[in-house]
């Protein structure tokens, strides 16, 4: 099972961005990498476009803004559906495999993007416990044990 909806795919994605900004390890590193990202997910009609703040607010070192007419620059951009997404962030989806198999596709500076992956993998387990917690529904731990 996937996403209930165009709205529950927003909140639980505004969850984890806040979480890898506002987590003391990964929100500082992905600030100092300094690669805005594009994302795209055609199944849920949405667009988002992650950028490292100028300075840290809040505790926040990220921002992103939903919406395909966001008139921020950015050096890569991938498209995938939420499935995917989901998986990555449970650490059970390879996004250079990913990448590989067209289920992501790509444009701008992807060595950037894969650069910064490394940075990104501490999100999956508070992504898990996210889903645990709220949204068991998107465990992948869950179907595969069935």
């Amino acid at each position: 099972m996937g996403f209930k909806s165009a709205e529950e795919f927003r909140e639980v994605m505004d969850q984890v961005f806040g979480l890898m900004s506002a987590d003391p390890d990964m929100g500082p590193r992905l600030r100092e990498a300094d690669v805005p990202q594009r994302f795209e997910y055609p199944d849920m009609a949405m667009v988002v476009t992650v950028r490292p703040r100028a300075e840290v607010a809040d505790g926040q070192n990220l921002e992103w803004a939903w919406g395909a007419d966001v008139e921020w620059e950015y050096d890569v951009e991938m498209t995938m559906d939420s499935d995917v997404a989901n998986g990555y962030f449970q650490g059970r989806e390879n996004i250079a495999m990913a990448i590989a198999r067209r289920r992501i596709t790509t444009g701008g500076d992807v060595r950037k993007a894969l650069a910064v992956l490394p940075m990104t993998k501490p999100v999956f387990v508070l992504y898990r416990s996210l889903l645990e917690e709220k949204y068991p529904h998107l465990s992948l731990e869950v179907h595969a044990s069935h």
